[in-house]
């Protein structure tokens, strides 16, 4: 079953046209990697997808049952979001808040479902702690939990391992590689690691000035520009 179809679609940023033409699709239970050179549309690209931004040109389609309020996702973490004044609690339980319609407060099954997903990552005796106390690792988790709050079928991370030390980003991908294979979750992830993303990714999208990839990992490592972007060491962060 196909969750996203992107047809044709040209995305600016600053003013400019930085990608133009680029179609992909995303399956239910997929597990997509985006990867490429600094500036090429990565973080764009996903912010278009969870209807932050808008396309250019072409078609971005959400099919499969899934609506944009019910993909949970997990932008890049900015420092002065690191920085936020409030509990484990309130900011994971926050992530329910488009499940609640036009109720004014979180109910039983918001509830229950923030503490879940608190159990689930390992987190649930920092329930009460400030968040601007936790270390960078605990504060990824907390963020991916409040993301699997709003996540129905569809959970979208730009770089959620960003700035980690190496154990910690050892420890997100192994979550999120669960989350995928256990929990069935669709997962489209923006990857600077480019040795994470072909060790774990399904399916790969490359992003590039001179060449876009899009097709099965084994395909793009097999492919030229897989080839030279593997052996060129280039997986910087994305500044756009």
């Amino acid at each position: 079953m196909e969750y996203i179809k992107c047809n044709n679609i040209a995305l600016g940023y600053d003013g400019k046209i930085i990608l133009e033409d680029l179609s992909f699709s995303v399956e239910s239970g997929d597990y997509l990697c985006i990867v490429g050179e600094n500036g090429a549309g990565k973080s764009t690209l996903m912010k278009t997808l969870v209807g932050l931004s808008k396309s250019v040109s072409g078609e971005v389609k959400l099919s499969g049952g899934v609506s944009r309020k019910e993909i949970g996702y997990l932008p890049q973490q900015m420092e002065l979001q690191r920085d936020f004044p409030a509990t484990v609690w309130e900011i994971v339980l926050s992530g329910c808040l488009g499940s609640c319609g036009i109720k004014p407060f979180f109910g039983a099954a918001e509830k229950r479902l923030a503490s879940e997903n608190l159990r689930k990552l390992g987190i649930d005796g920092l329930k009460n702690s400030c968040y601007r106390n936790l270390s960078g690792g605990q504060q990824q988790r907390v963020l991916l939990a409040r993301a699997l709050c709003a996540a129905k079928k569809l959970l979208l991370l730009d770089e959620p391992a960003a700035g980690l030390d190496p154990v910690a980003t050892n420890e997100m991908y192994h979550m999120i590689m669960d989350l995928n294979k256990q929990e069935g979750l669709t997962v489209v992830m923006v990857s600077h690691d480019i040795k994470a993303a072909v060790n774990h990714a399904k399916h790969i999208l490359h992003l590039g000035n001179a060449e876009v990839f899009f097709g099965t990992t084994a395909e793009y490592v097999m492919s030229k520009v897989g080839k030279a972007f593997l052996n060129s060491g280039k997986c910087g962060r994305c500044e756009e």
